[in-house]
């Protein structure tokens, strides 16, 4: 049974969204809370698979209660989603970066929010390589050049050229094909890349990609 939290300031949206997820059989709803410091706290009491986070809210907003709950340890298998009413808000990308395991629209269709919440129970995060990427992309050619690290060191080169892959928005069998592995080995190395650079999950990657300068807004060249 996936176990969700709801966070969001608007009783009828979560309303909404508790029907939806617990007319399902594998999912249910563990608790909704209408601003971030409570979801912080019913995150720590309840420990849930999924917090589907409205990141504009009075008091503590859903950046900062993401930040919480990335920086908890005890929290590490808490998958954040961040709920936006605009497909480019300004701060999704900060979200991503501090912990969120990716982002929905409030307009998405009800299958796409289901499958989303499977998607991130198990693990693998990144919600819409190909959507999420070009958000990154947007955030980070309005951003500074990309940082100076050795954070990469710990990388081996077929590792790092991995993470550029998944920093472009591909997936494991996408990564397979392009570099002639199997899935199982590309989901191997990405695992292996994740741990060297302590990031949660895919969508923390492929902010480690661009902020390092591994992958480049097209705009930079």
């Amino acid at each position: 049974m996936i176990r969700v939290l709801l966070a969001d300031d608007q009783a009828l949206v979560r309303a909404g969204f508790r029907s939806l997820l617990n007319a399902e059989d594998d999912i249910t709803v563990v608790g909704e809370v209408p601003d971030g410091a409570e979801a912080v706290a019913v995150a720590r009491a309840e420990k849930p698979d999924v917090v589907l986070m409205d990141i504009r809210m009075p008091g503590t907003d859903g950046l900062e209660a993401t930040r919480q709950i990335g920086a908890d340890p005890e929290l590490a298998d808490v998958h954040v989603v961040i709920l936006t009413t605009f497909d480019l808000d300004e701060y999704v990308f900060e979200a991503l970066r501090v912990g969120a395991s990716g982002f929905l629209v409030k307009d998405t269709e009800p299958v796409e929010l289901l499958q989303a919440v499977r998607v991130v129970a198990r693990g693998d995060a990144l919600l819409s390589p190909g959507v999420t990427r070009r958000l990154v992309a947007e955030f980070a050619s309005r951003s500074r050049q990309p940082h100076a690290s050795k954070e990469l060191d710990v990388l081996t080169e077929r590792e790092r050229e991995i993470v550029a892959l998944v920093g472009e928005g591909l997936s494991n069998d996408e990564i397979a094909e392009r570099l002639v592995l199997s899935p199982a080995t590309a989901k191997t190395h990405v695992s292996r890349a994740m741990i060297k650079l302590g990031v949660r999950d895919r969508a923390q990657l492929v902010v480690v990609a661009y902020q390092t300068g591994l992958v480049r807004p097209g705009w930079l060249g």
